[in-house]
Order: C-alpha cells, then structure tokens, then sequence
C-alpha cells in the first residue's frame, strides 16, 4: 500500500513538474522567415531574405517572463534574388560569410508587454561583434495539425544600424539602418 501510494505521488509531483516547464519549440526553417529591407542611392529600399533559420523558443504562455530564444542563421544563405548581389552580400564586403558564417540572436530576459506581447531583450551576433538589442515579440499562438505536429509562433520587426557591427563599407550608396521582419514556426518539442 505505501508503494503504490508513493507511486502516486511520485507520478503527480512528474505530472505537475511537466505541466509547469515551458514547451521547447525547434524552429522550421520551411515555415519561418527572416526578411530584410535596406536603403540604395537613399531613393529605394532593396529586399532581401536569409533561408534556413534555426535554433530553439522556449515558452509558456502561463509564464512569459521565462520564455528563452536562441536563433540563427547562416550568412551564405542571404537571398536577394540576384546571384550577383548575394555574392558581393556574402563577401568581405558586407557579411564576410567565410569569416562570420553565423548571425545569432541569444535572449537575456524576457518581460510580459500586453496580450500575447513579449519585450524580449538579448545579444544580437553579427558579422564577429555582439550587441545587446531589444525587441518587441508577438506571440500569435498555437496549432495542432495531425500531419505537421503541434506548432507555435512568434513574430517581431525591428531596425538596427549595420555600422554598429562594423559593416560600414558603402554608406551611404547602401543604407546604414536594415529593417528586419522575422516570423519564427516552431515545432513542439516532446
């Protein structure tokens, strides 16, 4: 009897303990975006996109403070739609992709802003330097899809300046400040 009474309790001290961590996303390289926009001759904004993001969200809606992000991606995988700009892109140049192949985002701490709202602060590696930046992250929910597993998603947009990474070469031909658009799909982790 006291056996099976510890029995009990042990798998619902596991249970609690379960229910209490947040889920672990893997984010989906096929269903996550990381866009970007930039100045040329200051009269036009060129677009362009890095493919094959990756990395980890930790999360639980019960308790946003503890959320955690670690993502990246690789800089030979700019995209701009044109094979001549990705090259120079990828160069010593801009991304130098040989030397700094990673860009990674590395949160902090994470503070509740709102409904479904996250003021996320962390350390943004570029191009070889490391800056603290802060974002504000919506968190649009979560799905169950029989066939791709239960998902969850985040989104933010943010602007930072690429001379504070000391990619400084052609300014003001190229501009300075790079608008980013990231929309992260992870995968629920069991």
């Amino acid at each position: 009897m006291r056996m099976t009474m510890l029995a009990i309790v042990v798998a619902m001290a596991a249970g609690m303990t379960r229910a209490a961590m947040a889920d672990t996303y893997k984010v989906d390289p096929v269903h996550s975006s990381i866009v970007f926009s930039i100045g040329h001759l200051q009269v036009n904004h060129v677009y362009g996109r890095f493919n094959g993001a990756s990395g980890t969200i930790d999360y639980d809606p019960a308790a946003p403070e503890k959320a955690k992000l670690d993502v990246q991606v690789e800089t030979k995988n700019v995209d701009t739609n044109v094979a001549q700009r990705d090259n120079d892109l990828r160069s010593p140049n801009f991304f130098d992709a040989e030397k700094f192949p990673t860009i990674q985002f590395k949160s902090t701490s994470v503070k509740p802003a709102g409904e479904k709202t996250l003021e996320v602060t962390g350390d943004l590696t570029l191009h070889g330097a490391t800056r603290p930046i802060t974002v504000t992250m919506t968190f649009g929910g979560v799905a169950n899809d029989p066939r791709m597993g239960v998902r969850g998603g985040f989104a933010t947009e943010f602007t930072i300046k690429r001379s504070d990474f000391g990619m400084d070469k052609m300014i003001p031909m190229v501009g300075d400040e790079v608008k980013l658009m990231v929309a992260l799909e992870g995968v629920k982790q069991d």
